[in-house]
């Protein structure tokens, strides 16, 4: 297995992605192909006290960057040598067999999407990333990608975010849910309302796992294993949780400073203190997969550190060789869209 690397990409890069790199190649018994400069890939290495290019990293050399600013179109368009359109292009011609990336979103989405190619037949490709759960997790999608969805949009990112879940979560017949304002099957706007009746009849015929609507306070219940949503939606939601998550956090620390034995408390409860931290922590999971690529792409998080690099490289070598692609294509008849359904 060979996972394609932009080394240039997010706001730790190239250290971090370097670091996380090498982690990855140790734990997983990987081979990874780091993109960018090759100068500064190599100033990293030696920093950290090797003198040789380790085994199983290679160095794709490039001279531009994608930055925050750029147009995302210039991934395809302006800066045809940056080390996220050269990564994507060793994704498509098969030099690598997925791709890891911390840099801009629009531009992984746009490069994605043109240079590598959606899979036959889906409209949107999505972002689909893992929250916490009370029973093991809950893929959201989409998450970003797409503000403004057709009802066939989200009918295909609930067959794809299915998909996902039967090779992430090991659920053979996974809870497929759509987010809205109230569970009543007339909640919504006509998008949510169409969305509904054509999952709840696909359920009928026993192609999908559809439970319904679910409100946001549920996302980290264990109610469902997919939350279907358009991306306007699904990023302020999945935004909010950060927010939450931080602010809990933050205060549990306030409220162990206060006294004496408030801190002799923390000593006793440390370690789920801990284990909520990590539950919370992003970087646990590693990225949100962009599904409806014919090729596995994992968007890390922007400001990802080593731990989480190494992490969305596992990730991508997990997806790479599930069959979870080639699940949703063969599954591409039954996204289509018709209100006489």
């Amino acid at each position: 297995m060979k996972i394609v690397v932009d080394a240039m990409g997010g706001d730790k890069a190239p250290m971090e992605i370097v670091k996380g790199s090498l982690l990855a190649v140790k734990k997983f018994n990987t081979d990874v192909i780091l993109v960018g400069s090759g100068e500064d890939i190599l100033r990293c290495i030696q920093s950290m006290g090797m003198t040789n290019l380790p085994k199983g990293i290679e160095i794709a050399h490039t001279s531009e960057i994608i930055t925050m600013e750029d147009d995302p179109r210039s991934v395809v368009k302006g800066k045809k040598d940056s080390s996220m359109s050269v990564a994507l292009g060793l994704l498509k011609d098969s030099v690598g067999d997925a791709l890891v990336s911390a840099g801009s979103t629009g531009a992984l989405l746009s490069g994605a999407t043109l240079i590598v190619k959606r899979i036959k037949g889906i409209r949107r490709a999505a972002l689909a990333p893992l929250l916490p759960s009370d029973n093991g997790g809950c893929i959201v999608i989409d998450s970003g990608a797409n503000t403004d969805c057709t009802p066939e949009y989200l009918i295909q990112f609930a067959y794809m975010g299915a998909s996902y879940a039967k090779h992430l979560l090991g659920k053979s017949d996974p809870k497929v849910a759509l987010l809205n304002i109230g569970e009543e099957e007339s909640k919504g706007l006509q998008l949510q309302r169409d969305v509904y009746a054509y999952l709840n009849s696909a359920k009928n015929e026993g192609k999908i796992n559809f439970i319904g609507n679910i409100e946001a306070r549920d996302t980290l219940t264990g109610k469902a294993d997919v939350i279907v949503c358009d991306g306007f939606s699904g990023n302020i939601m999945l935004k909010s949780l950060e927010g939450v998550g931080i602010f809990i956090i933050k205060e549990l620390k306030t409220a162990f400073k206060k006294s004496i034995l408030t801190r002799l408390a923390y000593v006793l409860v440390k370690k789920n203190i801990g284990q909520l931290r990590r539950k919370l922590d992003y970087t646990e999971v590693g990225g949100s997969i962009l599904l409806g690529v014919s090729k596995p792409v994992i968007k890390a998080h922007g400001s990802s550190d080593a731990h989480a690099i190494c992490n969305a490289i596992g990730q991508a070598i997990r997806l790479a060789s599930s069959g979870m692609i080639e699940e949703i294509s063969a599954h591409i008849e039954d996204m289509t869209f018709s209100k006489e359904k």
